[in-house]
């Protein structure tokens, strides 16, 4: 994944049941990883979800004028867009 956790000097202990810990294991297993790699990684992936829209943003005046024209340009038409989503996918 990324740098954040190549350097490991801290602890984090939960506790869980007995069938919680053996999914963990079996899906640690399936990825190749310890669990302890397979947790940090996904609980990674699920922080940076948890806080994406809480993350904001600074723009000068002029770049926040051209992302407001951005936003209130009339929608336009995406054949491509909409065939994609229409079609059925290959877990259809």
């Amino acid at each position: 994944m990324s740098t954040l956790h190549r350097s490991k000097t801290e602890r984090i202990d939960i506790r869980a049941s007995r069938s919680a810990k053996q999914l963990l294991q079996e899906a640690a297993r399936s990825c190749h990883k310890s669990v302890s790699d397979f947790l940090l990684d996904a609980g990674l992936i699920a922080a940076n979800q948890a806080l994406a829209d809480r993350h904001y943003f600074v723009l000068s005046e002029v770049q926040w004028q051209a992302f407001q024209q951005t936003l209130d340009r009339p929608v336009q038409a995406k054949p491509r867009l909409k065939k994609l989503l229409t079609e059925p996918g290959v877990l259809d």
